[in-house]
């Protein structure tokens, strides 16, 4: 039995390809997945594919505002309710802006970036941490990128942005750190860092293309799924690197 057998996880910005490799990943280790994506017409796509690859499988969609830490909070309490647990919280939400160089930065950027990168991450932690501590493997797993530990001029507001999405899950660890007291944590918070991602229609796009150190899709939902492989203590408040560290 897999680790994720029977296993209840919601994933956040399921639409992209990242999300869809998770949800396909995920269904395919026995999960029930909860995904969510403010675009409800790409997210029904996702959740199709993943049902029919893995027929019997458990794949909703629901169109969640992340924005709206009330409507967080019920995405939460409706999937616990509705499941009986909730087991994960996958943060795929994305998004980025950059300039040539650091004078050039465009604050606008920022504004934009604060809520996509930042401000999801708070509502979605906050929502789902009763849950992931009621849990006997609760998991909350944030993607980031390197850039976060290495901005470059033109990055700023990215990697700012992505610098601090890491403070705020870290802080979750440590929540989950001192629940545990002696014991050691039951529920754990990670960080993935990938230099950036890839997948097929990219490839396609530039056939000619390196995409050296970019993390593929498929590789990135294998790395989610085998968080649950190993123990709370393992991961919880570390940085699991997918690519070479800056």
């Amino acid at each position: 039995m897999s680790a994720l057998d029977g296993a209840v996880i919601a994933v956040a910005g399921a639409a992209g390809p990242a999300g869809r490799a998770t949800l396909l990943r995920l269904a395919e280790a026995g999960a029930t997945v909860v995904a969510s994506d403010a675009d409800a017409a790409r997210l029904a796509e996702a959740v199709d594919a993943a049902r029919y690859a893995h027929g019997g499988a458990t794949v909703i969609g629901d169109t969640v505002d992340l924005l709206d830490l009330d409507a967080a909070r019920e995405w939460a309490t409706r999937t616990e309710k509705e499941f009986g647990r909730i087991d994960g919280l996958v943060h795929l939400v994305g998004g980025w802006r950059g300039s040539k160089n650091f004078a050039e930065t465009d604050l606008a950027d920022w504004d934009l970036l604060e809520k996509l990168l930042i401000r999801t991450v708070q509502h979605t932690s906050l929502a789902f941490e009763g849950g992931l501590q009621r849990s006997d493997r609760g998991r909350y797993l944030l993607i980031s990128a390197a850039g976060a530990s290495k901005p470059t001029a033109g990055n700023a507001a990215y990697s700012a942005s992505k610098a601090a999405a890491e403070a705020w899950t870290l802080a979750l660890a440590d929540a989950f750190r001192k629940a545990g007291g002696d014991d050691g944590p039951r529920a754990a918070a990670a960080i993935l860092v990938v230099k950036a991602l890839v997948h097929d229609a990219m490839r396609a796009e530039r056939p000619n293309a390196k995409f050296a150190g970019f993390t593929d899709v498929k590789e990135l939902a294998e790395a989610v799924a085998g968080v649950w492989e190993k123990s709370a203590g393992e991961v919880n408040g570390n940085r699991l690197w997918l690519t070479e560290k800056p």
